[in-house]
């Protein structure tokens, strides 16, 4: 898929997000925002076992960070978390199919940082370091 194919998938999931909501009651919430742009972020998800069984998520951002949230959401659905946390940078640019370059790169990242934040937290955990620089 070139590029502009990407461009046109992330526009369709900022205009159409998936998952987009709350989770009364969920196992796992995080708020997560982006001062540089102003992009803000919260991530549920609700467990079954160790596995995301529900995720949603809400804010108001840029079309990068909210249609990766989007993504991302129902990329980890039916995850177990141990995997989850050892998702990183390249993970999202394998996602969202574009390298946002740096200046984009925690608008990317912004989701996956709040929803690996929720997983440490739910499990009594040290936020690691690399969530820590997303």
């Amino acid at each position: 898929m070139d590029a502009d194919m990407y461009a046109d998938e992330l526009i369709e999931q900022y205009e159409h997000p998936h998952n987009n909501g709350v989770i009364k009651d969920a196992d796992g919430e995080m708020h997560e925002h982006n001062p540089l742009c102003g992009d803000e972020i919260t991530m549920y998800f609700s467990l079954k076992g160790n596995q995301i069984s529900d995720i949603k998520f809400s804010g108001s951002g840029c079309v990068i960070s909210m249609s990766t949230a989007s993504k991302l959401t129902d990329f980890v659905k039916g995850m177990p978390l141990d995997k989850l946390e050892k998702m990183g940078v390249k993970d999202i640019i394998d996602l969202i199919g574009i390298d946002p370059g740096p200046a984009r790169l925690k608008c990317a990242t912004l989701s996956l940082r709040a929803l690996k934040e929720a997983a440490f937290v739910y499990e009594h955990r040290a936020i690691d370091e690399e969530t820590k620089k997303l």
